[in-house]
């Protein structure tokens, strides 16, 4: 395979399931940036049934137009059923976009004609993002090399002193600066309250947007700098001017009318705060005495004064009033039947009654508002009343109705009981909010101790700014003036302060009393200044910097998220885009990167709460582990026909992360560790593949979190340039900075993390070169001047070189950090400087280098070295390992491939005379094959998780044990005269060959890439040996066409013939692999029309006819072949699979008739009954044509057949008893139907025989189906029909049989008997009435509408059974059934036999229904003891490929049109989902034999078996004939 991608176009292939979702392992759909531009191809089943009317809508813009969020265009789905629906997009601007998918679900499959048809629908909506691309002065910046440093920007001064800062900044190595908000500012100062949001700081900016933007240029040009500004959506500045003339663009009582509980609570707690002294109350509390103290006069003053339950509940007395004066109107009858036919009930209890009456009667309860908003319809109270009491007095007597008003009273007050109860709730809420509040501002060690409660410094924080009343704002509503400010809350991602919250109530928002909260409403529409407003202040910081940190985001409605960065994107289409979420769930995160389009995600190393975490994050952020697998390959990229497309399947990606050391709002190490660690913190946090940051003054070791508020000083003045007396850790963190970039530009993207005690070792390299960067850092996060316990480090065959190393001291003394923190001028770090320490020690021994950390390393040290491997270039290896794999394995023949992929391990030991079998990993067991597929079932999940931690990759480290075996297999199997094999083998070796020195850790990934390209080009090759409907067929489709290569291959043991080796077709494996249990005449035949006829394995297909007609006796095939030496005749059924699929071959081969003149060597002597050895010199002596075996076939049953099963007796079988051996099969004239078997052997394809002696069933057959059955009916059926048609065209050269009294029946008048009683003896009509036609025993039918199993069976009831045989018949000869009545059958068994996978072998309404088998259980249970329920419920698959291909056949006659025929396919395909599911997950790439009820898994099953796959490639073939149009 070619590796070069220079000109091969890159596709991202995006696989959809069914639902329409992305077929991807979790996390998001993250693209990288398109430069150059590339395709998204989305690709689905083109049958699947979301394709039905069909539509992929999706918001990518067509060329040359603008992205509009809402504007989506549609791109028709075509359904095909075998093929894949592909749809490119082309992708060449960064942002996110949504898709959806429009079609109208499947109707239920139905014979019924006036169903209502299903109503279109769509899918939810899907996302996909694609990455900014950012450059500095022209060079690309990969997000990964991201260094940014946050400014708190009002403490740099005018702009005029800023550029020292940003060299400074620059001089450290980071590119890019975020900047808080550069606005002005609101009243509070808080650059995060801005006063305008359109006006830059006149202080700092004294030229406004004019010096800005040269402030930013400059950054650029003469600083390699990038810039990143705060925006504020979300609030502003309580003061704000524009406020005063849009009041609605906040949340007032007027704009949110629900909040008017909350400002009366607020009014008056603030009321209180301002009488506390007056009342008595403590106005200084210092103990939790004084803070109850303060919490009873809340209870006193404010709860019980403001009565706030009055907005919960019905004012009682006026709804009764209102209630009462309808009821005695007498208008209430039309009501009252409205309440009856709702189920109103005079007997119900009056809760249920009151619950009655809230739910169908009680208005306002949607959410709060006015005091007793809440009330009762008067028509619906007053309907109640005539229902409770009668029609109202005619008189005017108030006596009357005072049992009315009475009960009326009654009921009203059981319906506010759960509102006081709500209410209660929500008090208890608020007391408890407001106690922990005031506790943490005034009381808590821990809280700022707000100290003495004044009018300034109120009890409580304000809930509402109430805007001044002057001449601009006296036009508005007074209700609009009191203005809900922002805060925060621990549900932080809703709107909390809309109709649907009570958060403001119950005082559970931890308010911003600077800040007001704002609202947008729905759309643009609802708050038009508002949205138009921030749209300006949006554009205009666009315009300006490179990217938004977006503020407050978790708050900030999506909706509005959305809308202002797509405006920002329609300026500035690189936009990096950050947000600081606090959901603390991944999931919400989720819905935030995907609908707002996040670039990055801020990640925080002081959350960390010791080493341990720690680690954990960076082993989180850093990068992949060391060895990752890869999964990119030069493929025939799908959906483009044989193109060659460098094509990366998409799978989720994790959360990119801006990983900051510290953030501008969160302690320091000196406040949350100790100052040392500032160091290792530092240098760790830029170690990461992943964008980094820091702030301002934690390089400077600041002892303290600048209050951004309240703090006036301003940075100190940085030195001219970095040198041995710079302060903190600058010198190093320009070293880390610089280091981090290259790596993040150069793609070094894999990591290793350890933590050992207090230390933490990481190292970076290169996937392909394995250069890399290897920092050991001991934590200080506690104090300690110690080296502590850490032992040497190995890096195997790695080289190292000490780049450096220090340790960081400072004085963080309480004195000193007090002296520093009171400053009265100036923000300034602690005295700290950098100590350069001894290398490590380095010891190169060969295959390793050893570090080992010096004594002086303590707490808060580092160091740093350069690492590489001698003599290996990983991108050259790379190249060769997956280059010339398609020439290799181009000569190997299908027969050959078997060896190639498969081979269980009875196979291999087989091969191998008992000296090897599969592999056997340890830890791991045991492979399923010992060819490529074995190693990718295996591998794939690994790489798909990367799970460097199997097994597997642990052998794989351990040694070369698994490149040696592989290797030496395939020169074992080429002396074994496999020449084809001699490509791969020799290919495999050179590869492994050139891995066998490369670092172990990187031997998983190297190992699995080999083999991923072996097994990719075998299954291409494989493929393309098929027919095209395989080649272009959909990725199920070639999964079941490759189980032909399974199942069809050499085995000494099981060969088709006694003394030559040939390939022959397994059952299924591993349970049916060699010897005599390999080859079945059922199995073989039921599947030769889909592994070989409808694939192009003609060659394969005629071998086997042959080889089973030359072994014809008795009219039969064998059941067991037995390699021609010893078959096995015990299968009346196995026959007619075998003339069928000649039948088939004939039809499907070109030129097949030819077959019928092929001759071939007879075991037996033809027609006669003798068994001999095949020693015997009779055995092969004479010879017939196909044609002659056919008419001996076809004449031993028109005469009857009756024998006794040769060498009989407990050495042939066992389990049965004496009478099963003896067979008997005879032709009924009367009718046409061919009968046979006994209650004592099983001769059709349900052959369990009884085997438990405890439970008495040893010998007795689970499921005799003695009689005609009913698929043997069918097939009968069709070879008459087949042998008269190609008589009359003179290809046969019979035209009839002779039965047994010596009279002629044509194969025209026997096929005519057949069809004349077919429907009479075999459906049982959904009429009782109807049963005189048929031939019914009325008492024993047990479901009508069906087929009866068997005609003529020793037990009556069994005849009557619905199993699934009567789709075999159906699909072979669908002229003996009556159409309606086929469909009719067909949906009954659709929905009481069809389960996820297979078919119930019997109607779970049947008595004898046992759907769990389970062979080895032995007990007393007659029905399912050894198994013996093998076919009494468990759901076997391959029935359903005649399900499905039966359910074509007569559903295709009714459907007309393109729209109903593509149905139809659809329907198919939905019913084959759980099998393509199955085959993918699968270890053994193939169907399994049977399932459990409703397709639970089942122990005993034969796990990949030849008919469960080859009848679904039938159902493929018939259904790609189909002529949609």
């Amino acid at each position: 395979m070619s590796h070069d991608k220079s000109n091969a176009p890159t596709v991202y292939l995006l696989r959809l399931t069914d639902s329409g979702a992305p077929d991807v392992n979790g996390g998001y759909i993250s693209l990288p940036a398109p430069v150059p531009a590339y395709t998204l191809r989305f690709a689905i089943e083109g049958a699947s049934s979301i394709c039905r009317e069909g539509k992929l809508w999706i918001n990518i813009p067509e060329d040359g137009k603008e992205f509009e969020r809402e504007t989506f265009h549609a791109i028709p789905l075509n359904p095909s059923f075998g093929n894949n629906c592909y749809i490119d997009i082309p992708i060449t601007k960064p942002g996110t976009y949504c898709y959806y998918i429009s079609y109208t679900p499947l109707p239920a499959f139905t014979t019924e004609t006036n169903i209502e048809p299903p109503k279109p629908t769509r899918t939810e909506a899907f996302y996909v993002s694609v990455s900014p691309s950012l450059a500095i002065n022209g060079e690309d910046l990969p997000l990964s090399s991201l260094s940014v440093c946050s400014v708190l920007s009002k403490f740099l001064g005018p702009v005029e002193k800023w550029n020292d800062y940003m060299k400074y900044i620059s001089d450290k190595g980071y590119n890019m600066v975020h900047f808080t908000p550069l606005m002005q500012r609101g009243a509070s100062n808080s650059p995060f309250s801005l006063f305008n949001q359109t006006v830059f700081d006149p202080i700092a900016f004294p030229g406004g947007e004019k010096d800005v933007r040269a402030m930013v240029e400059r950054m650029e040009k003469e600083h390699g700098l990038l810039s990143l500004t705060d925006v504020v959506w979300n609030h502003t500045a309580h003061n704000s001017e524009w406020l005063l003339h849009h009041p609605e663009a906040g949340y007032n009582r007027v704009t949110a009318p629900w909040l008017e509980s909350a400002y009366q609570l607020d009014e008056a707690l603030q009321e209180f705060s301002r009488k506390m002294g007056s009342l008595g109350y403590p106005t200084e509390l210092t103990t939790k005495e004084d803070l109850l103290k303060v919490m009873e006069g809340i209870k006193i003053h404010v709860v019980a004064q403001v009565k706030l339950w009055e907005f919960y509940v019905l004012d009682v007395d006026a709804n009764m009033e209102a209630v009462m004066e309808k009821w005695l109107s007498r208008e209430n009858e039309k009501t009252v039947e409205t309440l009856e036919k709702l189920g109103f009930n005079k007997e119900m209890s009056l809760k249920e009654k009151a619950e009655f009456l809230t739910k169908h009667g009680l208005i306002g309860a949607d959410r709060l508002g006015d005091r007793y908003r809440k009330h009762i319809d008067p028509k619906i109270g007053a309907a109640y009343l005539h229902l409770e009491f009668g029609t109202p007095p005619s008189g005017n007597d108030p006596g009357s109705v005072t049992v009315p008003r009475g009960g009326l009273r009654s009921i009203l007050d059981e319906i506010n009981l759960p509102f006081y109860k709500e209410y209660d709730g929500d008090i208890a809420e608020a007391l408890e909010q407001l106690y922990n509040r005031i506790d943490y501002t005034r009381i808590a060690e821990h809280g700022p101790k707000q100290g003495p409660i004044t009018d300034d410094n109120p009890l409580t924080d304000p809930y509402f700014t109430r805007l001044p009343v002057n001449e601009i704002t006296k036009k508005h509503d007074p209700k609009s003036l009191a203005l809900a400010n922002n805060g925060w809350l621990w549900d932080n991602t809703s709107d909390f302060a809309s109709a649907k919250h009570k958060s403001y109530l119950r005082r559970e928002v931890i308010t911003w009393g600077d800040c007001v909260k704002l609202r947008y409403g729905d759309k643009p529409e609802d708050s038009p200044f508002l949205w138009d407003f921030m749209g300006q202040y949006t554009t205009l910081m666009a315009q300006i910097f490179h990217g938004f940190r977006i503020d407050n985001c978790h708050s900030t409605p999506l909706h509005v998220g959305e809308h202002m960065l797509d405006i920002a994107r329609r300026v500035r289409s690189d936009l990096y885009t950050v947000a600081e979420l606090f959901t603390g769930d991944e999931g919400k995160d989720k819905i935030f990167l995907e609908r707002l389009g996040l670039s990055s995600l801020i990640r925080e190393a002081m959350v960390a709460w010791g080493p341990g975490e720690l680690s954990r994050l960076l082993h989180r952020h850093g990068g992949k582990p060391i060895g990752s697998f890869e999964q990119e390959l030069i493929t025939r990229g799908e959906g483009s026909g044989d193109g060659r497309e460098f094509v990366k399947v998409v799978n989720g990606a994790p959360i990119h992360a801006l990983f900051m050391d510290c953030t501008h709002d969160n302690e320091v190490p000196t406040q949350k560790r100790t100052p040392q660690d500032t160091l290792p913190n530092g240098a760790l946090s830029a170690m990461c593949d992943c964008a980094i940051g820091s702030v301002i003054g934690y390089d400077e070791v600041y002892p303290h979190l600048i209050d951004l508020v309240h703090e006036s000083r301003n940075y100190e003045v940085p030195p001219n340039m970095l040198d041995d007396s710079t302060a903190g850790i600058a010198n190093v963190k320009a070293i880390m900075n610089r280091i981090h970039t290259q790596m993040g530009k150069d793609g070094y993207s894999e990591m290793h993390v350890h933590h050992e005690n207090d230390y933490i070792t990481m190292h970076r390299v290169h996937p392909q070169s394995h250069k890399g960067y290897f920092l050991v850092a001991h934590c200080a996060f506690g104090p300690g001047k110690e080296r502590g316990e850490f032992n040497p480090v190995t890096l195997p065959r790695t080289k190292a070189k000490c780049l450096g190393s220090w340790k960081l001291e400072v004085d963080g003394t309480p004195e000193m950090i007090k002296g520093i923190r009171g400053d009265a001028t100036t923000l300034k770090g602690l005295p700290s400087k950098l100590v350069k320490l001894a290398d490590p020690k380095m010891e190169d021994n060969g295959d390793a280098t050893v570090i080992t950390i010096l004594d002086d390393f303590p707490p808060g040290s580092i160091a740093l070295f350069e690492t590489w491997v001698e003599g290996f270039e990983g991108s050259e290896i790379d190249h060769f390992c997956i280059s010339g794999a398609e020439d290799a394995i181009a000569g190997v023949s299908l027969a050959e491939m078997n060896f190639l992929l498969y081979r269980c391990d009875a196979e291999e030991r087989d091969t191998s005379d008992g000296k090897s079998g599969v592999y056997d990993i340890p830890g791991h067991g045991k492979l399923v094959y010992a060819g490529l597929q074995g190693w990718w079932s295996v591998l794939k999940d690994i790489i798909k998780n990367n799970d460097l931690g199997h097994p597997l990759c642990q052998h794989l480290r351990d040694g070369k044990w698994a490149l040696d075996w592989n290797v030496e297999r395939l020169d074992h199997l080429v002396e074994r005269r496999h020449k084809t094999l001699a490509g791969p083998a020799k290919w495999l070796r050179e590869r492994f060959d050139k891995i066998r020195d490369v670092p172990f850790s990187l031997l998983p990934r190297y190992f699995a890439l080999i083999m991923q390209t072996a097994y990719t080009a075998a299954v291409e090759h494989a493929i393309s040996l098929f027919g095209p409907n395989v080649q272009y067929g959909t990725p199920f489709l070639q999964g079941l066409a490759l189980v032909s290569i399974q199942m069809i291959g050499y085995t000494k043991s099981g060969s088709l013939w006694p003394t030559k080796e040939v390939p022959s077709m397994a059952a299924g494996l591993p349970h049916f692999a060699v010897e005599w249990a390999r080859c079945w005449g059922r199995d073989v035949f039921i599947s030769l029309r889909g592994l070989c006829l409808a694939i192009g394995r003609y060659d394969d297909a005629k071998e086997h006819i042959l080889a089973f007609a030359s072994v014809m006796k008795h009219g039969q095939i064998p059941n067991l072949l037995g390699a021609g030496k010893t078959p096995r005749y015990n299968a009346r059924d196995s026959v007619w699979f075998f003339l069928q699929a000649i039948q088939d071959y004939t039809k499907m081969v070109p030129n097949g008739h030819e077959i019928l003149q092929a001759k071939v060597k007879r075991r037996f002597l033809p027609g006669k009954d003798d068994w001999f050895d095949v020693e015997d010199p009779r055995a092969y002596s004479e010879e017939s044509t196909i044609e002659e075996v056919i008419q001996e076939a076809l004449q031993k049953h028109a005469e009857g057949i009756k024998y006794r099963e040769a060498n009989a007796g407990p050495g042939l079988d066992s389990q049965m008893k004496d009478e099963g051996f003896n067979v008997e099969v005879q032709p009924d004239w009367t009718t046409g139907f061919v009968s046979g078997g006994s209650e004592f052997n099983c001769g059709t394809w349900m052959d369990k025989m009884g085997e438990s002696e405890k439970a008495g069933s040893k010998g007795v057959p689970g499921t005799p189906r003695d009689g005609a059955a009913i698929e043997i009916t069918g097939l009968l059926y069709s070879t008459l029909n087949w042998l008269a048609t190609i008589s009359a065209d003179g290809k046969y050269k019979w035209k009839s049989v002779k039965k047994a009294d010596g009279s002629e029946i044509t194969f025209e008048a026997w096929a005519k008997l057949i069809k004349d009683n077919f429907e009479r003896c075999y459906y049982i009509p959904k009429n009782p009435e109807d049963d005189e036609k048929y031939v019914i025993k009325k008492d024993t039918v047990n479901r009508r509408g069906i087929y009866k199993d068997l005609f003529g069976g020793s037990k009556v009831y069994e005849d009557y059974q619905l199993r699934p045989n009567y789709a075999i018949a159906m699909t072979v000869a669908p002229e003996i059934f009556n159409d309606e009545h086929a469909l009719g059958c067909l949906e009954i068994a659709d929905k009481a036999l069809r389960g996820p996978l297979g078919i119930a072998t019997l109607d779970p309404a049947d008595m004898n229904y046992r759907p769990y088998y389970i062979n080895s259980l032995d007990n007393d249970d007659f029905a399912t003891a050894k198994g013996r329920n093998y076919h009494q419920g468990p759901e076997w698959l391959w029935p359903l490929g005649f399900f499905l291909r039966a359910m074509l056949t007569f559903d295709l006659k009714r459907r007309n049109t393109k729209e109903q025929r593509l149905e139809m396919l659809q329907q198919l395909s939905a019913r084959m989902e759980g099998c393509k599911h199955e085959i993918e997950k699968s270890p053994w790439a193939g169907l399994t034999e049977l399932t459990n009820k409703n397709g639970e898994f089942c122990g005993d099953s034969s796990p990949t078996q030849a008919w469960s796959s080859g009848c679904l490639v039938d159902v493929f073939y018939d259904a790609q004939k189909v002529e949609v149009n």
